[in-house]
């Protein structure tokens, strides 16, 4: 698992400007599913979801699936000073990217998918199957990919890959049968834009520029 490179830093009131819908959140947790995540995808990355701009309201929100609570919206800024309601920020690394393939003009049709699936179930039962696959060495060269009618819950790369499919926007399964964070990091699709950073408890949080995706796997 490759560590995180230096990088020169750029505010994130900067980065809010550059923000696009459908841009990925990448994000290196230390919890106990995301610890699991990272040891069997051998990737710093243990967190994927997509951003949706509301404009009209000066919001730029996250969609994802968390565990515990399933498919939901947050603030982005939740992720800097109140994550989960905890009061704190999020306890890891984060990194905005972008789907080179992913155009302003399907940014409904992502919305229309992604939020009628608001408040399905995470899926836990998968983030085992996936240790126990990596662990065994069970190869499937010829994975079955779900189709979205079939999904009733979701682990967050689940989710993220289903709502980009249904705009016809590609990330490849890992040959094992199975989607992770890292399959989106590893995209060559998937151009990074920077680290979001919090240099404290009390200070903005800034953005470590990249636009090299092998530097941060």
């Amino acid at each position: 698992m490759n560590d995180f490179p230096v990088l020169p830093k750029i505010s994130y009131q900067q980065l809010r400007e550059k923000i696009r819908s459908g841009d990925i959140l990448l994000c290196s947790g230390s919890g106990v599913f995301s610890e699991l995540i990272r040891k069997a995808t051998g990737s710093v990355w243990s967190h994927v979801a997509f951003v949706l701009r509301l404009d009209v309201i000066g919001r730029i929100m996250v969609l994802e699936s968390v565990e515990n609570i399933g498919v939901r919206t947050v603030p982005l800024s939740s992720y800097f000073s109140d994550y989960n309601a905890s009061g704190k920020s999020y306890p890891g690394k984060l990194m905005i990217a972008r789907h080179l393939d992913v155009r302003q003009d399907n940014i409904r049709d992502l919305s229309e998918f992604a939020t009628s699936l608001l408040g399905y179930p995470y899926n836990r039962e998968e983030i085992i199957r996936i240790a126990m696959r990596i662990g065994l060495g069970t190869v499937n060269l010829q994975p079955k990919i779900p189709d979205a009618p079939d999904r009733r819950s979701f682990i967050c790369s689940e989710y993220a890959f289903l709502c980009f499919q249904s705009i016809g926007v590609s990330i490849d399964y890992d040959p094992l049968g199975f989607i992770a964070p890292a399959d989106f990091a590893r995209c060559p699709r998937v151009k990074p834009l920077g680290y979001i950073e919090k240099s404290s408890a009390h200070s903005p949080a800034v953005l470590r520029s990249s636009f090299q995706a092998e530097t941060v796997l």
